[in-house]
């Protein structure tokens, strides 16, 4: 039986979200790129429309002139709405990755339109989420009407991401390769140095998490020795393929599907998102699964890397502002750093750069006025830079800052030891 699929205009399809809704958009490497921009192209006949969504890559909500017909209500910061959010045209939404699901299942954010961006219908008639599940299946799950972006290119992951074509309110066709992001062309002597560290630190058959961003790529790629290492993270990027090609990513040690590589987005270039496609061993879950530290601490030797942007002398990790500037967000990096502590021989990480790249210390005093305290000094272990590691668990106060500054760059030592003299002197 031949099954007909009926596709409408994007124009058309845009009709059903009017004024004073609240609309979902699907993000990351699935961000549906040409409705969002048919969207934005409606401003006048559109006013007060909320936008909720994680991490839009290739389109731009910072427009003046967006303001008053869009409000950008953002769950993670990200470039493309960082300007309006730190203006009177957005704002941001604090809350847990994991947790964010519920606040479309327990109608705290309802949402009256999702627009996701998903593969053609397969034989049986699904379409797949594709690079993206994380929020976007509970927004699909309890939105009142879906619309899809439906694109050849974007893979078929397996895992949650199937939705039957017969959910979606409109579907619109569209032909158009996903953004790629190439996190290895930031990678430097510093990166690959504490990428080194890092690597050190992993056990043969541990379970990792990787955050975002070139460091996660660089531990990466200094793990070509390393034995039966397994993936259960809220997403990954290029430098897992080789791993898994070559066998030392081969998830037999997980206690939690065992087996296969779990992950809940996927970020990267072309290249990762044709060895997803189809690819029995990659299992995309639901964000509110993925990210459970309960989950994710059942298995051994959890291996959580994350960033930050500064990090002061008691261990307090500022992850997503820069003083009062909201720059990204709270995202998964505390499910994981509880999740990794909770593991039998579980390692939680916090890796940067000793320095930003202005030359300013990210090894502070006392963190910025107004910045957000996402890993608390009770929660963080392990800290990285590319002077060394050290485990702040257990130590005092006083102890932990001269841990820290022995990780601080040179030419910010004596300052912080000044610092910490006047802090603690009794």
């Amino acid at each position: 039986m031949v099954i007909e699929y009926n596709y409408t205009m994007a124009e058309e399809a845009l009709k059903m979200i009017q004024s004073n809704q609240r609309v979902f958009i699907h993000g990351s490497a699935a961000t549906p790129i040409v409705m969002i921009n048919k969207l934005l192209a409606e401003k006048e006949r559109l006013k007060n429309v909320e936008i909720v969504g994680i991490t839009h890559i290739g389109v731009d909500f910072n427009n003046k002139d967006l303001e008053g017909h869009f409000h950008i209500n953002s769950l993670f910061v990200s470039e493309s709405n960082r300007k309006a959010v730190n203006s009177g045209m957005g704002d941001y939404i604090p809350v847990f990755l994991s947790e964010i699901p519920s606040l479309f299942n327990l109608q705290i954010l309802p949402l009256d339109v999702a627009i996701v961006h998903v593969s053609p219908p397969d034989r049986h008639g699904y379409c797949s989420l594709g690079t993206s599940v994380d929020i976007a299946l509970a927004a699909v799950n309890n939105a009142k009407v879906v619309i899809a972006q439906v694109n050849p290119f974007m893979p078929r992951v397996h895992g949650d991401t199937f939705i039957p074509f017969s959910r979606f309110d409109a579907a619109v066709w569209v032909e158009q390769h996903l953004p790629e992001v190439s996190y290895s062309e930031g990678a430097n002597d510093i990166t690959n140095q504490i990428g080194k560290y890092v690597a050190e630190l992993i056990e043969d058959g541990s379970t990792l998490q990787m955050g975002i961003g070139t460091i996660p790529d660089s531990v990466l790629t200094n793990l070509t020795n390393h034995k039966n290492l397994g993936i259960h993270t809220e997403m990954f990027s290029d430098q897992v393929i080789e791993l898994i090609k070559n066998g030392t990513i081969n998830n037999r040690k997980k206690k939690i599907v065992p087996g296969y590589c779990v992950t809940s987005f996927i970020l990267g270039t072309r290249k990762l998102y044709d060895f997803v496609n189809d690819n029995p061993i990659i299992k995309s879950l639901d964000i509110s699964y993925v990210n459970d530290p309960r989950v994710i601490s059942q298995n051994n030797k959890v291996v959580a890397i994350n960033s930050a942007i500064e990090v002061d002398l008691t261990g307090q990790v500022c992850s997503d502002s820069i003083g009062s500037y909201q720059y990204s967000g709270i995202g998964g990096q505390m499910d994981f750093i509880r999740g990794a502590a909770l593991s039998k021989g579980g390692k939680p990480i916090i890796a940067i750069p000793s320095i930003t790249s202005r030359g300013e210390s990210r090894i502070v005093p006392y963190l910025k006025k107004g910045a957000g305290v996402v890993t608390t000094r009770g929660h963080i272990h392990w800290v990285v830079t590319e002077y060394g590691a050290v485990n702040l668990f257990g130590m005092n106060m006083e102890q932990r800052a001269k841990a820290l500054i022995n990780l601080a760059h040179p030419t910010h030592r004596e300052w912080l030891e000044k610092e910490t003299f006047e802090r603690f002197e009794k």
